[in-house]
C-alpha cells in the first residue's frame, strides 16, 4: 500500500510539473494565500498584524488570541447598493485603527470559507497595499484552531497609527458600463464569471456568463485548492491567463474569493463587478438569462469536490 501511494504522488508531481513546463504562459503565483502553519510562524514577527474578518458578535465569542477584528461592515458602504467598496477614508480610519500601517504585513482569516478573508484582502490590495504584505490564511479559523493556534474572547486594543491609502485601482473593477458592453458586443477574450449557487444562477443571469460556484476553489475543509489545481479547472471553463475574467455574485462578497484564487494562481487580467447581481437586476432595460431564454441549461461548470 505505502508503495502504491509514494507511486500516486510521484505521479501528481511529474503532472504538475509537466503542467508547468508544456501548459499556458501564467504570471508568477503570488503568495497570497498561506497556510495555517505559515500564518502562525508569520504572526509571531515583528511588524505583522493577525486580522479576524468574523461579524464582531462571532468575534467576540471567540478568536485567534491577539487578532483585531475587521468585520465586512467595516470596509463597505451600503449605498447604492450593498457591498459596494468603501471609501478611501473609511479604509485608512480602519485600517490605522487596528495598528496596520503600509508597512505591515496582514494575515488574515475567517470562519465564511475564505469569503470575507478575501474581499478585505482585495480591498486592501485595491487602495495600494504592497500584494506581498497582505496574506489570506487557507481555511481559516478552523484550520488555525487545527494547527494548535490559541482560541479566546480577549479584548484586543491596538495603538492607532497612520495609514495612507493610495487611489482605488479601477482597473481592478468592473462597472455596470463595462459588463454591459461585454454582452452586448461580446469579446472572445473577456468572460463573466457568475459565482453563486446554481439555484441561483438558474433562477437568472447575466446574459453569456458561465457558471462556476466559488466553493469549487474549496476543499470540503473550506480550505483552498492549490494555484495548479486552480489553473486547471479554469482553463476547463476555456479562460487562458491572458483573458480578461470578470466575476460577480449577489454582492460580490463570493466574488472576491474567486478572485483572490485566480490571482494567486497567476491570473492577472482580473475584475470585480462591484455593483453585482443586485445593481443588474434592479434595471429593468437590462437583459437576464434564463434556461428558458437559451433553448435550454445555461453553460456551467460541474460542481467539483
Amino acid at each position: 500500500m505505502r508503495v502504491l501511494r509514494n507511486f500516486i504522488g510521484f505521479l501528481l508531481v511529474v503532472s504538475a510539473l509537466l503542467f508547468t513546463a508544456c501548459g499556458p504562459d501564467f504570471g508568477e503565483e503570488s503568495n497570497s494565500i498561506i497556510g495555517a502553519e505559515e500564518a502562525l510562524a508569520l504572526s509571531a514577527e515583528q511588524g505583522t498584524v493577525l486580522v479576524d474578518t468574523q461579524k464582531a458578535n462571532f468575534y467576540q465569542m471567540e478568536h485567534v488570541k491577539g487578532a483585531v477584528n475587521i468585520s465586512r461592515a467595516d470596509i463597505v458602504v451600503m449605498e447604492p447598493y450593498s457591498n459596494l467598496v468603501g471609501t478611501k477614508a473609511q479604509i485608512e480610519n480602519v485600517l490605522g485603527s487596528n495598528g496596520i500601517s503600509n508597512d505591515t504585513t496582514v494575515l488574515i482569516y475567517d470562519n465564511n470559507k475564505n469569503m470575507d478573508s478575501a474581499r478585505l484582502w482585495w480591498t486592501m490590495l485595491a487602495y495600494g497595499h504592497s500584494p506581498d504584505k497582505i496574506k489570506v490564511v487557507s481555511g481559516g479559523l478552523s484550520a488555525l484552531r487545527a494547527e494548535g493556534a490559541s482560541i479566546g474572547n480577549d479584548s484586543v486594543d491596538s495603538a492607532r497609527v497612520s495609514y495612507e491609502a493610495k487611489d482605488l485601482d479601477t482597473s481592478m473593477i468592473a462597472e455596470l458600463k463595462d459588463v454591459k458592453a461585454q454582452v452586448d458586443n461580446p469579446d472572445a477574450n473577456t468572460f463573466i464569471i457568475d459565482t453563486r449557487t446554481l439555484e441561483e444562477y438558474g433562477e437568472g443571469t447575466i446574459p453569456g456568463s458561465i457558471h462556476y460556484n466559488f466553493e469549487n476553489n474549496n476543499f470540503g475543509d473550506s480550505s483552498y485548492k492549490p494555484a495548479d489545481q486552480i489553473r486547471i479547472a479554469y482553463l476547463e471553463l476555456g479562460i487562458e491567463p491572458d483573458d480578461t475574467v470578470i466575476m460577480f455574485c449577489k454582492t460580490s462578497i463570493r466574488g472576491a474569493q474567486t478572485y483572490l484564487a485566480l490571482y494567486n494562481a497567476g491570473y492577472r487580467n482580473l475584475k470585480l463587478y462591484d455593483g453585482a447581481w443586485v445593481e443588474w437586476s434592479s434595471k429593468p432595460s437590462l437583459p437576464v438569462q434564463k434556461p428558458e431564454q437559451s433553448g435550454g441549461p445555461l453553460p456551467t461548470a460541474q460542481d467539483g469536490s
